[in-house]
């Protein structure tokens, strides 16, 4: 049997129209911890402490991202089993992405972490 593809589920993309409520509503209401943000989007913890839940102010739609060892290694791998490339391999600010789609045209967002995690300020804000 060959070893599983998916590492663990990333995030969870919401997409949000007011950052600021939504943050009130997740962080402040429902508990969940501030890991980073930016002027457009916040990354908060999951209860496992792996996974995040990202509120999002851009046109992104709900999606479901899933990492991977090597997202151009998982494409490949992807591709070869019956599956699609919708777009990517492309560089994000912590590594590689890429979007596929399985043959009953599920669309997932594979990526790694190959540059490392996010450097945030004291408040959370992400910083270069």
């Amino acid at each position: 049997m060959a070893e599983a593809l998916f590492r663990s589920i990333d995030c969870i993309m919401l997409s949000v129209d007011d950052l600021e409520a939504a943050l009130e509503f997740y962080c402040d209401k429902l508990g969940h911890k501030l890991v980073w943000r930016t002027d457009t989007g916040a990354g908060l913890a999951f209860g496992d402490g792996v996974t995040e839940i990202v509120l999002s102010q851009l046109d992104h739609g709900n999606e479901t991202d899933i990492k991977v060892e090597s997202a151009v290694a998982a494409a490949d791998r992807f591709v070869t089993a019956g599956g699609s490339i919708i777009a990517g391999p492309f560089d994000i600010a912590i590594g590689k992405c890429v979007v596929v789609q399985d043959p009953w045209s599920n669309q997932l967002v594979l990526l790694d972490t190959s540059k490392g995690l996010l450097r945030t300020d004291e408040d959370g804000f992400v910083i270069s």
